[in-house]
C-alpha cells in the first residue's frame, strides 16, 4: 500500500528540492504532497501518513496545531552538505575570506555552525543575507544555491550547492513509515556515501551486512531510545548500550535468551499474538518509570519478530520541553547571570550573595525592590544558577495585562472554552514552565480572584484550564517580583496574607541605586561601553549624577546615558543635561514657603515618596490637557516625558495616578476617558507652580 507523506517548508524552492530527494530515494512506495508556507498552501494540508516538516515553516505550536492534524506523526528536517562541497572548500586557502550568502541570518549562522562542525576551519566567513544594511566590501562569496541573493558588487562565486536531507531525517522517515527495509537498498547506501556526517559513517555500517540484525544494531546505536530487538521466537537478539543504561542490565546476559524471562514486563509476547504496535506504555522497572513502545516487524504477513524502544520518563519529559521550546520559539530562556549583575557596593554584593543562596533551592522567592532597580535581572540570574537551569524560563508583567486575559496566560484554556478561543485549546505558561521557573512581575497587580488560583497552584502543584475539567500536574518554581510595600497590601485587605507568606518564602531585597553610592559611576561606564559612548562629563556633571535621587533606578540612569549618546557631545557640561538632573522644583521651593503652604505640599510629598518631581510632571500634563479643553492618556504622557528627557515609563505613570487619585488629586478614569486633574489637584499645582517661578525669579 502505497504511503503518504505531507511535506512542509518555509518556501517553494526548498519544498521542491526536499520533495526530489525523498522521491528518488523510496520511490512509488511513497506518495509525496507538497506545501509551503510562502504560497499558502500550508492552510489546506491533506491526511496523510507522515508529516515531514522544516524547523523554519512554524513559529509556535499553535501554527502546527492549526496546520496539521492532532496526534500527527512528524518527522523534523535536518540537513547538511553533501562531502563534494566540503571538498570544494577545504581546497582555498587557509585565511580566505569570503562572504557566506543565505537566505536570512538564521539559516546563514546554521549553515556556518554544520561546516564547522564538518572541518571547515580554513575560511573565514562573514554571514550576508536578503535585507542586509551593511554588506562587507569583499568580492568572494560561497552561497548553497542562493546564487540570486548574492550582491552585485561580488567578483567571484563558488555555489557549493543546496543543503541535503540527513542520514537521520531519511531513517527517521523509513522507520516510521515501516520501510526500515528499504535502507539496505544501494541507492540508499549510495546516498549515505555521498553527505557529509560528523558523527557516524552510514556507508561504512551498513556495507557490514544486509542481514535485519546487522542494520537494526547500526540504526539502534544512533537513537536516543533504549532498543531491545526480539526474533521470531521472542528470542533477544540485540540490546543497544542505552538499554544498559536506562535498566541496568548487561546486555551479554540478556542476549539470546527468551525475552519473557530477561524482560518480563515488556509486553513481547502481547506484540506477537495481536500483530499490533503497543503505544507509550509506562511500566515500572527497578522505581524508574519507564516509556516504552513495542513495535512488530511483519514480512509477508508472518511474524518475524519486534523492536521495544524505552525511554526514562524524565528524559523523554525533558526532550518535549527542549522541542517545546523549539516550536513555540517565543524565547522562554533566561538571558541574564549573576556576572551581569554590576556593582561593587556592600549592599547590592550582600542582595547579590543571598540570591545566590536562595537559587540553589527550591522555595518561592519574593523580590522587592524600587521600579528600574534590577528585580527582573535578578530572576534571570535566579534561574540560570538554579537546578532548573534547563528548563524554561517564563516571565509575566501580572500588572500589565488584562485579568482576564492574565488568567487565560497563565492557566490555559480548553478548546471552545470562551468566544475567541484557539481551535484545539491553548497551553498555560503554568505548564509552559514545568519543571521551570514561572516569573511574576509586578505581583501585587493581580486581581483577588486570581490570587486564589495561583494560590491553589503553588500549594497543590496542578491546574486545571479555563473551561476544562482534567487536573495537569506541574512542577514549577515561583519566582515574584514587586516595587511595593505587599504586607501594608495585606494589611489593608487588597492582597491575600495566605499568599503573601507562601511567596515570601525567600525574600530578596535590591537596594535603591540611590544608596550604592560608587556604583553610580561604574554602572554609568558599563552603559557608555554597550552605547559605544564617547562623550565625558564635567565634574559639575558628574556631581549633578551623583547627588541626584534616582527615583527610575537603574533604567532611569540608563534612559540618561542613552540621551546624552543621542546628543553626542564630547563633553557633557551641567547645563546639556537634561532637565530632570539639574534639581526639583518641588525641593527647591519647601525653604522658600509660608507654613500653611509648606504643610500642603508636605501632605502632596508623602503621597508619593521619592517620585515627587514625576508627580509634579504628571499634574503639570494634565493641568495644561484641562486647560485645552482635552483628556490625554497614560501613552501620551510618556511620549511627552521621554521628550523632555524625563524617565517614565507608561507603568509608572499608571501606578502614580492610582497614588494621586486615592487623594483626590486627579480623576482616572476606565476605557479611553484618559485621567484628569480635580479642583483640589488644580490648586495644589498653582500653588507650586506660583512658588517655582518666585524661585526662578
Amino acid at each position: 500500500m502505497q504511503k503518504k507523506i505531507a511535506l512542509i517548508t518555509l518556501d517553494s524552492q526548498a519544498v521542491f528540492f526536499y520533495a526530489l530527494q525523498i522521491k528518488e530515494l523510496f520511490g512509488d512506495i511513497i506518495k509525496i504532497d507538497t506545501y509551503n508556507i510562502q504560497d499558502s498552501s500550508a492552510f489546506s494540508i491533506r491526511k496523510a501518513d507522515l508529516y515531514v516538516i522544516s524547523t523554519d515553516a512554524f513559529e509556535s505550536s499553535e501554527d502546527i496545531n492549526k496546520y496539521l492534524p492532532l496526534d500527527s506523526d512528524i518527522v523534523e528536517i535536518r540537513v547538511t552538505f553533501t562531502k563534494r562541497s566540503i571538498r570544494e572548500l577545504l581546497s582555498l586557502p587557509k585565511g580566505t575570506r569570503a562572504m557566506f550568502v543565505n537566505l536570512s541570518s538564521k539559516m546563514a549562522i546554521e549553515s556556518l555552525t554544520r561546516l564547522n562542525q564538518l572541518g571547515v576551519n580554513n575560511i573565514d566567513f562573514v554571514p550576508v543575507y536578503p535585507g542586509m544594511v551593511k554588506i562587507p566590501e569583499l568580492d568572494f562569496a560561497v552561497t548553497p544555491g542562493e546564487k540570486r541573493h548574492v550582491p552585485s558588487c561580488v567578483a567571484q562565486i563558488m555555489d557549493i550547492g543546496p543543503r541535503v536531507l540527513d542520514a537521520a531525517t531519511i531513517v527517521e522517515i523509513a522507520l516510521k513509515l515501516n520501510l526500515e527495509h528499504l535502507l539496505e537498498q544501494s541507492k540508499f547506501l549510495d546516498y549515505f556515501s555521498s553527505i557529509a556526517d560528523n558523527s557516524y559513517s552510514f556507508y561504512r555500517l551498513f556495507g557490514r551486512s544486509i542481514r535485519l540484525e546487522s542494520q537494526f544494531e547500526i540504526l539502534m546505536d544512533i537513537l536516543d531510545d533504549g532498543i531491545i530487538g526480539v526474533n521470531e521466537e521472542n528470542i533477544v537478539f540485540a540490546c543497544s548500550l542505552k538499554v544498559e543504561q536506562i535498566l541496568g542490565v548487561k546486555r551479554n546476559f540478556v542476549l539470546n535468551k527468551p525475552a519473557n524471562e530477561v524482560f518480563p514486563l515488556i509486553p513481547f509476547g502481547e506484540c506477537r499474538r495481536n500483530l499490533h504496535i503497543i503505544k507509550s506504555r509506562l511500566i515500572k522497572i527497578a522505581d524508574t518509570d519507564i516509556s516504552l513502545s513495542v513495535t512488530p516487524v511483519i514480512r509477508g504477513g508472518k511474524y518475524v519478530g519486534a523492536f521495544a524502544a524505552v525511554k526514562r520518563f524524565n528524559d523523554e519529559e525533558y526532550n518535549q520541553h527542549k522541542l517545546r521550546r523549539q516550536l513555540l520559539n517565543k524565547g522562554h530562556k533566561a538571558k541574564y547571570t549573576f556576572n551581569d549583575i554590576t556593582g561593587n557596593s556592600p549592599s547590592i554584593k550582600k542582595a547579590r550573595e543571598i540570591a545566590k543562596k536562595m537559587a540553589i533551592t527550591n522555595g518561592s522567592i519574593l523580590i522587592t525592590g524600587e521600579s528600574g532597580s534590577g528585580k527582573e535581572l535578578f530572576a534571570h540570574a535566579i534561574h540560570n544558577h538554579s537546578p532548573r537551569r534547563e528548563y524554561p524560563f517564563v516571565a509575566i508583567n501580572c500588572a500589565a495585562i488584562p485579568d482576564n486575559l492574565l488568567e487565560s496566560e497563565l492557566f490555559g484554556y480548553e478548546e471552545g472554552a470562551f468566544t475567541g478561543a484557539k481551535k484545539g485549546g491553548k497551553l498555560g505558561l503554568f505548564e509552559f514552565a514545568h519543571k521551570g521557573t514561572l516569573f511574576l512581575d509586578e505581583i501585587e497587580g493581580m486581581s483577588a480572584n486570581l490570587q486564589v488560583k495561583l494560590l491553589r497552584v503553588i500549594q497543590e502543584k496542578e491546574v486545571l484550564r479555563i473551561g476544562g475539567n482534567k487536573i495537569i500536574n506541574v512542577d514549577v518554581r515561583i519566582v515574584a517580583a514587586t516595587n511595593e510595600n505587599l504586607m501594608d497590601m495585606v494589611e489593608k485587605g487588597s492582597f491575600r496574607r495566605d499568599l503573601y507568606y507562601r511567596l515570601n518564602t525567600l525574600p530578596v531585597e535590591l537596594p535603591p541605586l540611590r544608596e550604592r553610592g560608587d556604583d553610580i559611576m561604574l554602572l554609568f561606564e558599563h552603559m557608555k561601553m554597550s552605547l559605544d559612548s564617547k562623550f565625558i562629563l564635567t565634574e559639575e556633571a558628574q556631581n549633578a549624577f551623583l547627588q541626584h535621587k534616582w527615583s527610575g533606578n537603574v533604567r532611569e540612569l540608563r534612559n540618561y546615558v542613552e540621551y546624552l549618546t543621542y546628543m553626542d557631545i564630547p563633553v557633557v557640561a551641567y547645563e546639556d543635561l537634561p532637565p530632570a538632573l539639574k534639581g526639583n522644583p518641588v525641593m527647591v521651593i519647601q525653604d522658600k514657603m509660608r507654613h500653611k503652604d509648606k504643610a500642603q505640599i508636605e501632605v502632596f510629598m508623602k503621597t508619593v515618596g521619592s517620585d515627587e518631581e514625576a508627580c509634579y510632571f504628571i499634574l503639570e500634563q494634565l493641568y495644561e490637557a484641562t486647560k485645552n479643553r482635552k483628556a490625554i492618556g497614560r501613552k501620551f504622557m510618556a511620549q511627552e516625558a521621554e521628550r523632555q528627557g524625563i524617565f517614565l515609563t507608561e507603568q509608572e505613570i499608571r501606578r502614580l495616578l492610582l497614588h494621586l487619585d486615592k487623594f483626590q488629586f486627579v480623576k482616572v478614569s476606565k476605557g479611553r476617558g484618559g485621567s484628569k486633574i480635580t479642583e483640589k489637584g488644580i490648586q495644589l499645582f498653582e500653588k507650586i507652580k506660583e512658588m517655582v517661578n518666585k524661585v526662578e525669579v
